[in-house]
């Protein structure tokens, strides 16, 4: 069996900048991702992700069953599965979370997960690129955070629409407070999505200690007794011979909100009674595997503008071709 010190389950947002700092600190690493590698140009280009969030083979597309929230309607729920995960997907806009909400999960039992707690990594992240408090900004991170370079009339117009109802305005949503109205930050550099897979892994790609395995999906993890000690995968559709992998120091489990917990429950680890009623052996009777996720609907509101282009006008027809020709010489554009 081929060994490493560390095995990562999913290149993701956490999966690429784990195997960055392990990568850096000497440590041999395999990172597994399910989906293939991010040569898909529409990751790339900033407008693409309309394109790729709608890809089915860069993206899990799941559906959740739906209740009395949701007028038992289904609701469609994207995930990345390439390399960089939903940050090669999503729509690159930059916010941090909400202070309350870390404070909140620290007066829950999470004691070391407070906003003061969590902000030097805030700031160890992130790169940023234009004006900014430097208490809560960072300067020398490896992830770029850009201000939109392309405005517009009606985005104006509500932000002061807004101001004169009292809203503040807010040139830095990801500083001293996020109260206001203004316009996003974004994870954007030189007309390019900087995903994670580009900031933390694509510079460290080719170390000797860094092995990057695409379309390689996990299907168990490996245990000597309760320790987990290697993962098993099969190679794209090969579904008839797995490979084994052992890890010397720690198997990573970060495949998202869904995959990290079926990797969990069909490994053995997970509520007993949901695990034997499908067959499972169970390794660990651990309650609240794949289950309590929570997520925030995005609820559109649509209307029709008069007298003036909206961005939909300007991605269509030969206006489009137009915001392609400035987003190649880099002007601002849609793209």
């Amino acid at each position: 069996m081929e060994n490493f010190d560390y095995i990562i389950v999913g290149a993701g947002s956490a999966g690429c900048v784990l195997a960055r700092r392990l990568v850096d600190a000497g440590k041999s690493v395999c990172l597994l991702e399910s989906g293939p590698a991010d040569s898909n140009p529409f990751i790339h280009i900033p407008a693409g992700f309309i394109k790729a969030l709608v890809n089915k083979s860069i993206t899990w597309r799941y559906r959740l069953d739906g209740n009395e929230w949701t007028n038992h309607r289904r609701i469609p729920s994207v995930h990345g599965r390439t390399l960089g995960g939903s940050s090669s997907v999503n729509g690159m806009v930059y916010v941090r979370g909400q202070a309350n909400d870390y404070d909140g999960w620290a007066t829950r039992g999470n004691k070391v997960w407070t906003f003061d707690d969590v902000m030097p990594y805030f700031k160890r992240i992130e790169r940023r690129i234009g004006e900014a408090d430097e208490t809560w900004r960072g300067r020398d991170g490896v992830l770029p955070i850009t201000n939109s370079d392309w405005t517009h009339p009606i985005c104006d117009a509500f932000i002061e629409g807004a101001h004169s109802l009292g809203v503040p305005q807010n040139p830095d949503t990801n500083g001293a407070t996020q109260d206001g109205a203004g316009y996003y930050q974004r994870n954007i550099r030189g007309g390019r999505r900087i995903s994670a897979a580009r900031a933390y892994l694509h510079p460290v790609r080719n170390k000797p200690n860094l092995t990057i395995r695409t379309d390689a999906h996990a299907t168990a993890l490996l245990f000597d007794g309760r320790r987990a000690t290697g993962v098993r995968y099969v190679h794209g559709d090969n579904r008839t011979s797995p490979i084994e992998i052992g890890a010397n120091c720690e198997v990573i489990v970060a495949a998202g909100a869904v995959g990290s917990p079926r990797l969990l429950q069909v490994s053995g680890i997970g509520p007993a009674h949901l695990l034997a009623g499908i067959g499972i052996p169970v390794l660990h009777d651990l309650a609240g595997v794949g289950e309590n996720l929570r997520d925030h609907y995005s609820p559109r509101v649509i209307a029709r503008a008069r007298n003036t282009l909206t961005i939909n006008n300007l991605a269509t027809g030969p206006r489009l071709a137009f915001e392609i020709m400035k987003w190649m010489t880099r002007q601002p554009s849609i793209m």
